[in-house]
């Protein structure tokens, strides 16, 4: 599995292109594809990026129970549910 935060910004930056964002995305066998989270929405903007809908420690608790095998509350701490992006394996 890769995980990025390779998302963009909607903003133009000053030389006509996109900085980073707050985006993320997970590739990888395991993956099941698909959207997860509630879609960011262009006219709610933070600082010129999308306002993020899912914290990314859910992206790690999906990482430590699902592909280590380990508890996410451990690592974390309480509250970050895991998502159900990766498939059984």
């Amino acid at each position: 599995m890769c995980f990025s935060e390779f998302g963009r910004r909607v903003e133009e930056n000053a030389s006509g292109g996109t900085d980073h964002g707050a985006a993320g995305l997970a590739l990888g066998p395991r993956v099941k594809g698909g959207f997860f989270g509630a879609p960011p929405a262009l006219d709610h903007l933070d600082d010129g990026d999308l306002a993020f809908t899912t914290d990314f420690r859910r992206l790690y608790a999906t990482c430590l129970e699902h592909v280590f095998g380990l508890d996410p509350a451990a690592v974390l701490g309480p509250g970050y549910a895991p998502l159900e992006f990766v498939r059984a394996g």
